[in-house]
């Protein structure tokens, strides 16, 4: 219900002042602590008078200049009604953690809850209102490069993920140490045609309720304010256009009553969709579909210029999403305080402190996955020689796409770090990211050939993941590869530490290497993560959130996928069959399946028992397994629990995440841990669309990974 504040305004206003708080401006209006029109931005055909009533603004922050432009904008409005800060804060403001992914990797909700809650009480200190964040879009193809800012492949570890970002991003109350969270994008854009940025989107709405939906819920579940629409079709229309997803599935269905805000330009983009013939109809489809806030694409000031003959239904509809942007102010106590307490002392106090630091670190710890271990030539000690090789080796280029405010000259490398633990170390880069010369690559060899153990950093630069990076080789680079097989001639252990936004074909490199880590991008204290995992001061306990392909031919590969008529068995019977579902040239396996990560520990599943296996559909599952450390060191894994239907009216996965939980033990000590699951996690989509609980066969499988599980069968009714 809206405020009284609220309902006066709305009284006071004029259509013009109406339309005014539905557009959104970039920095670039707002030069000096002033609105201006200068430039490109002409192009608009905004006037100072439309800019002193636009509601928000993107890409601003820094107190001053907040207060400033706050202060000025002010002074030249009517009624008073403050601008909104919103800017892409990802995944850090300046205290930089790891990339979404990784952060997917940690398998920790409480990680993620604490990443958005250090980003968020920073950017509120540099003047921010709302971030765009979380990015909740389920991504199974790493040719697409914004698979870095989603957490993985799974409807439940991505809801779980997001609720807790939202969570705490906005805090209990949305107090000025907190951000309003923009879930995006709706929906289904992780699923480009071809892992091609922008593409189409083409599942069925069965698929899309199913697999793609859930992560959307649950970060509404969690009260996130805003949703952000998405630039692609889905069923067939845009999604800035689109009413039955927007007004049925997002408004009706999910019960979001909060703003609804385009991406960049997403509505001028209608026109290119071919829905809409000019930006006029692309601002009428737009804002039918229920989009509050056109962000920069100049749609919704098209109705300023016949605003006093606007017909009644555009005119309620403008009502209605001029009433919800006030609302958002309400609740962010804008009316209260304009400036949500922002002061130079506040953002020096409160930002990139060592505290935040701390959880920086801690993150990143916990998202790093060792992915091969063999001969167990980690950890090292602080008095192995190595050689440290490879072009990430040297640089802070380790915070990955989104690091708004992120300083990667200010960032330690890795070499830094380990320089500082390890005197013996010898360092040469050997090759560029894409780029080899015969000098380099000798002088690495001969430190190479000095050494006892090669540490060689490869992966590919922050500016090919993201948003607009989309590839169709996903392998290292040739020159990295190169180098590598110059080093395997060595015959000297080579641990390969891989700085990444996105999953890889590590084919060759698991060939060549006897250790493999991956980092991901790993933020502002990422070397000094990956120098303590490398010397075991920390165990390495981050899993997959991603499906690691053999080769990119594999992909889109991910661990749930649907049964099919012809399946292959795994038994001998698969070389003396050629009609199944395979490939001929090779494995369907993948590299690396979800959920998989080693570590310095040697922790095993012994048992895993159902309290009964005749359950209610409307109870819970009771389940005990007990792990047993086998080795002296101390250690972290998940505990992680799929089912399967055994017969459904449509077809299940072959095994689907219902829970997992992040556990610890000693050395050689064997635990019990009980978990209990809601068997509301069973529900599945039916033919009508509806989700619901079977009665029927199922099996529980747990493991420390997707592919190696312990089955129990139980019986729902």
């Amino acid at each position: 219900m809206s405020s009284e504040k609220v309902q006066k305004l709305m009284q006071q206003m004029t259509i013009e002042e109406k339309i005014g708080q539905l557009i959104q401006l970039s920095a670039d209006f707002f030069q000096d602590g002033q609105a201006v029109i200068t430039g490109p931005m002409k192009a608009s055909k905004l006037t100072l008078k439309t800019v002193y009533t636009v509601g928000s603004v993107l890409g601003i922050s820094g107190a001053s200049q907040v207060r400033k432009i706050q202060h000025d904008y002010l002074a030249n409005s009517r009624l008073k009604i403050p601008l909104m800060f919103m800017a892409d804060v990802v995944h850090g403001y300046q205290t930089i953690f790891p990339i979404p992914l990784a952060l997917g990797a940690s398998f920790n909700p409480e990680t993620m809850k604490i990443a958005s809650q250090v980003a968020a009480q920073e950017s509120a200190a540099g003047g921010i209102h709302v971030t765009f964040a979380p990015m909740v879009d389920l991504v199974r193809d790493p040719r697409w490069g914004r698979v870095m800012e989603s957490t993985g492949e799974d409807p439940y570890l991505n809801s779980v993920m997001a609720a807790a970002s939202v969570r705490g991003f906005q805090g209990e109350n949305l107090d000025n140490r907190h951000v309003a969270a923009c879930v995006k994008h709706f929906a289904g854009y992780g699923a480009p045609e071809a892992g091609r940025e922008y593409n189409t989107v083409d599942i069925s709405e069965w698929r899309f309720r199913e697999q793609y939906l859930p992560a959307y819920q649950a970060a509404i579940d969690a009260q996130a304010l805003l949703v952000m629409t998405s630039f692609n079709t889905l069923f067939g229309v845009p999604a800035t256009a689109n009413q039955h997803l927007m007004r049925d599935i997002l408004r009706k269905e999910l019960k979001f009553d909060g703003v609804l805000i385009s991406d960049w330009d997403a509505i001028a983009e209608l026109i290119n969709h071919s829905v809409a013939g000019d930006l006029q109809t692309a601002a009428d489809l737009a804002l039918k579909a229920g989009v509050d806030i056109d962000m920069m694409a100049f749609a919704y000031s098209k109705y300023l210029q016949k605003a006093a003959s606007l017909d009644a239904k555009t005119a309620e509809l403008i009502d209605e999403s001029t009433q919800r942007i006030l609302e958002l102010k309400d609740q962010l106590g804008l009316f209260d305080d304009p400036y949500r307490g922002v002061s130079e002392v506040r953002e020096h106090n409160e930002i990139k402190t060592s505290e935040n630091l701390k959880a920086a670190q801690t993150a990143a710890e916990e998202s790093v996955v060792l992915l091969k271990n063999q001969g167990h030539v980690l950890p090292l000690t602080n008095t192995t020689n190595v050689a440290l090789i490879g072009p990430v080796a040297d640089t802070g280029d380790l915070l990955g796409s989104w690091s708004w405010q992120g300083r990667t000259d200010e960032t330690t490398t890795i070499r830094e770090a380990l320089t500082a633990q390890m005197p013996h170390l010898k360092y040469a880069m050997g090759s560029h990211y894409r780029a080899i010369n015969l000098a380099d690559m000798k002088n690495a060899i001969n430190i190479a050939r000095q050494q006892d153990v090669i540490v060689a950093v490869w992966g590919l630069p922050s500016s090919e993941s993201g948003e607009a990076t989309s590839l169709t080789d996903i392998k290292l680079p040739a020159e990295q590869l190169q180098l590598l097989h110059e080093l395997a001639k060595l015959n000297k252990p080579i641990v390969s530490v891989i700085i990444a936004g996105r999953p890889l074909d590590l084919t060759e490199v698991t060939a060549l290497s006897d250790a493999i880590l991956f980092a991901w991008f790993p933020g502002s204290k990422g070397a000094n993560a990956v120098s303590r995992i490398l010397l075991g001061q920390v165990n390495p306990s981050g899993k997959l959130p991603m499906t690691f392909p053999r080769s990119v031919g594999q992909v889109p590969i991910y661990y749930n996928h649907y049964r099919t008529g012809r399946p292959i068995t795994n038994t001998p019977e698969d070389a003396e069959n050629k009609y199944q579902s395979k490939y001929i040239d090779e494995l369907n396996s993948p590299l690396y399946p979800f959920g998989f990560g080693l570590s310095y520990a040697e922790i095993m599943i012994d048992s895993v028992k159902l309290a009964a296996t005749t359950i209610a559909t409307t109870d819970q599952l009771q389940v005990k397994v007990t792990l047993t450390n086998h080795s002296a060191v101390a250690g972290k894994t998940v505990i992680e629990t799929y089912a399967h239907q055994n017969v459904a009216e449509t077809v299940r996965p072959v095994e689907s995440l219902i829970d997992f939980e992040k556990v610890s033990l000693n050395g050689n000590e064997s635990k019990t841990f009980t978990l209990t699951i809601p068997c509301s996690r069973l529900a599945n989509i039916h033919l009508d669309l509806s989700k619901q609980v079977d009665a029927g066969q199922y099996s529980l499988l747990v493991g420390l990974d997707s592919a190696n599980l312990i089955t129990v069968p139980f019986t729902l009714e």
